[in-house]
């Protein structure tokens, strides 16, 4: 029994010369009679695996054509025509304008603000910026800051300085007016100049007062530099690189920072300084420190770099400023009667190399406050004020920075005993 084709064509048989009349059944088929899922099944395809793997569809011709009717696939895309291309083109681009519109106000509007570049027929009022931001601190304090230009033999110095009273005295470096005549020029935030006058000096503490004739003048307000923290946010203003109204921001980055500096030949300068971040460079000495409110708490005064001897130096992220409370009393004693007392322990340190740190007492006078505190000749001095000592520098800077009168507490070491033991400083008979 076979499915409806014939079973001995794979063997090389040949086949039939005549296959079966389609609708009749094979022979031998019992009654002759029609079996639907047996009539046609020698033509069919699907049942021939040696049948050509395609169906034919019998075409049909349109009566009285002559020519078979088009076939359309429903399912292929057609080509848009002029009118729909052109209504597309135009919703897109109305579409993308109004967005692009839309978000264009919306940024310059800057939330509620005015449309930047409104016309209103006036001129454009300056940004307002809050008080208490850096602008606004900015904005107030650079009309007391100056630039102080000094001639001398060696060409002309350039440093700044700032407005300390209404009638014209202004605090700078000595270091800015110390190789001068004793005369400066004073060039103001506005870029109008008045003449100066050293009023007087202190070289050690690196402080000098000038005098201009000029009225008014908007004095800076001073703060407090014993209220500093390390991290405090301040700016330092003046003129770096001879570039007038100068500002830079950073923050205190370390307190005391005691400092020995001076030139060839010139005077020893001792800094107990407030250190910052904020880029100062050749042309800030002298100008202000400022905090965060606007007030004055620090005199910048010399940098740091990384060059060799002769070369000029330039900000690699450390500056010093002399604390306002120094330069404040500096300034109020100059101011008063020309010149400013010293503060001093009375005592010279020797050098480095101590053994077990500290540094050491070389010469006491009998007749100072070291010595009226109980400490001699050879005692090593490990903390001043609650600082540790390792350079004979730190205790002078550290005694420069307090007032003639004040106390502070010294530990020192005499042999193997520790003692403790409070100084009232006291004022250099200079």
């Amino acid at each position: 029994m076979t499915d409806g084709w014939d079973w001995r064509r794979p063997g090389g048989s040949p086949a039939p010369a005549e296959g079966p009349v389609p609708g009749q059944p094979p022979p031998g088929a019992e009654g002759g009679t029609t079996s639907p899922w047996w009539s046609d099944a020698l033509a069919d395809p699907w049942r021939d695996p040696y049948a050509p793997a395609a169906v034919i569809v019998p075409a049909t011709v349109p009566a009285g054509t002559g020519e078979p009717e088009p076939v359309t696939d429903p399912d292929v895309p057609t080509r848009p025509g002029l009118r729909q291309v052109v209504l597309i083109s135009l919703i897109t681009a109305l579409l993308a304008g109004s967005l692009g519109s839309a978000l264009t106000y919306a940024f310059l509007r800057g939330g509620d603000g005015p449309v930047l570049g409104a016309q209103t027929g006036q001129a454009p009022a300056l940004a307002q910026r809050k008080p208490e931001s850096l602008a606004g601190v900015a904005e107030r304090v650079l009309p007391s800051v100056v630039t102080v230009r000094v001639a001398s033999f060696g060409g002309t110095s350039e440093g700044s300085g700032f407005v300390v009273s209404a009638d014209g005295y202004i605090v700078t470096n000595d270091h800015v007016v110390a190789d001068g005549p004793g005369r400066a020029t004073v060039v103001f935030h506005d870029g109008s100049t008045a003449a100066g006058r050293v009023v007087g000096q202190e070289p050690e503490s690196d402080i000098a007062v000038l005098k201009v004739t000029r009225g008014g003048l908007t004095p800076v307000q001073f703060g407090d530099s014993d209220a500093l923290a390390v991290g405090d946010p301040v700016l330092a203003m003046g003129s770096p690189l001879s570039l007038a109204n100068t500002v830079t921001a950073g923050i205190v980055s370390a307190l005391d920072r005691t400092l020995r500096a001076g030139e060839p030949g010139g005077p020893t300068r001792y800094y107990a300084a407030i250190q910052t971040d904020a880029a100062v460079n050749h042309g800030n000495s002298g100008g202000p420190l400022v905090d965060s409110g606007g007030r004055v708490v620090g005199v910048n005064s010399t940098i740091k770099s990384l060059v060799a001897d002769g070369q000029e130096a330039g900000n690699i992220g450390l500056a010093f400023a002399i604390p306002i409370n120094q330069a404040k009393r500096v300034t109020e004693e100059i101011i008063g009667t020309g010149k400013a007392r010293r503060t001093v322990i009375g005592a010279d340190f020797a050098g480095t190399g101590v053994a077990g740190g500290g540094v050491r007492l070389n010469v006491v006078d009998p007749a100072g406050p070291a010595a009226a505190a109980g400490m001699r000749n050879g005692d090593v001095v490990m903390r001043l004020a609650g600082h540790p000592m390792t350079d004979p520098a730190d205790p002078v800077a550290l005694v420069r920075k307090y007032a003639p009168g004040s106390v502070v507490a010294v530990e020192y070491r005499r042999g193997s005993a520790r003692h403790h033991t409070s100084v009232t400083l006291a004022a250099d008979a200079k």
